[in-house]
């Protein structure tokens, strides 16, 4: 079961394309996106009411989109505005549409009751389209659980062993223990680690001397569904508190939206801002990401298939594991909540035209 009454994100902006047709299954709902003239983003049920075949295997015509295979022909709020052969049309004939909200390159879905969409619980990807801040849009796909994916980032000792060579560069990162406090709707994870060498990702930001030495800081917002919105970086440890000349500082946003049960999209960037370097460490960045989050991707997809070999093995808790029980709560208080308000956990199907 996933969260309805919240927004996941779908796609970057430019994923979407100005004609053409877009489809990504969200929280096992196949979607179809696509832009009107006027380049605001719908989305519908990709799924014909007829007989269920994909409207993205269909074609756009001005803003409605017609399905490819018997030529029903339905409007941006998913209402059938033609049915070849017939002089009207079923009143009943439409697929479901999604409230959409595009904000700083990402583009959300709301997959619950539509009446209840709220921007103002929109998180703060500021850094995804910002003149002060450089990056490179990044995607991955998992085949694995969102909810382990979370795990995994709520938890940064990993990166001193799954991360050696790349994010982490130092067994100091899993001694640190965080500090979290509890927001609205997420989490705040703090973790200051003090005098270690700076990691292979920020070769390029700045040149450091073999012997250097850097008091480094991950301060980070996880917010429902699963969204982390991150500080990062760090000083040398010669310079004073507060003097920030020779720091390395990074901004990160990136977001788990559940396709499956047991598959995830994975949208992320790592951010910097222009005085720190040009295209080269922009480039640096996101290459460091990628060979990163494939680290994270071998390790959790093993994980997960162990577990699916004994799905009622019970883990061992540990000190490190505070943010995601945590967190794991708040997803399950949510569900709950939704189940006492009787949100309907698969939507209303539209009727066979």
């Amino acid at each position: 079961m996933f969260i309805r009454n919240c927004w996941y994100v779908v796609a970057w902006d430019h994923e979407i394309p100005a004609e053409g047709l877009f489809n990504r299954t969200v929280i096992g709902e196949p979607l179809l996106l696509y832009r009107t003239a006027q380049g605001e983003v719908v989305a519908l049920e990709d799924r014909c009411c007829h007989r269920h075949a994909p409207l993205s295997k269909g074609r756009r015509e001005g803003d409605c989109v017609r399905c490819g295979y018997h030529g029903l022909k339905f409007d941006a709020r998913g209402l059938c505005v033609e049915v070849p052969g017939m002089a009207t049309v079923p009143p009943r004939a439409r697929v479901r549409s999604y409230p959409v909200a595009v904000r700083n390159r990402w583009v959300f879905v709301w997959m619950g009751e539509a009446e209840r969409a709220d921007t103002a619980l929109l998180p703060d990807n500021f850094s995804c389209d910002h003149p002060e801040w450089r990056h490179i849009p990044g995607y991955l796909h998992y085949d694995t659980p969102y909810l382990l994916i979370c795990d995994n980032l709520l938890d940064f000792s990993h990166l001193s062993y799954v991360h050696e060579k790349t994010l982490g560069g130092s067994t100091a990162i899993a001694q640190a223990r965080p500090e979290i406090e509890k927001i609205e709707r997420g989490l705040r994870v703090t973790r200051r680690v003090a005098n270690v060498p700076p990691p292979a990702h920020w070769a390029g930001a700045r040149p450091f001397a073999p012997d250097a030495r850097f008091d480094r800081w991950f301060v980070y917002d996880f917010v429902l569904p699963g969204t982390l919105l991150m500080q990062s970086g760090g000083r040398p440890v010669e310079d004073a508190e507060g003097d920030m000349r020779h720091a390395v500082e990074l901004h990160s946003c990136q977001t788990l939206t559940p396709e499956t049960e047991t598959s995830t999209h994975y949208f992320f960037q790592q951010a910097h801002r222009p005085s720190l370097g040009g295209e080269q460490l922009t480039r640096t960045l996101y290459d460091s990401l990628i060979v990163a989050f494939n680290e994270d991707r071998d390790m959790i997809t093993a994980q997960a298939r162990n577990i699916e070999h004994a799905p009622l093995l019970p883990m061992l808790p540990l000190a490190m594991d505070s943010a995601l029980v945590q967190f794991r709560r708040l997803v399950a208080q949510a569900l709950e909540d939704e189940r006492r308000n009787k949100v309907p956990s698969q939507p209303e199907r539209a009727a066979s035209c």
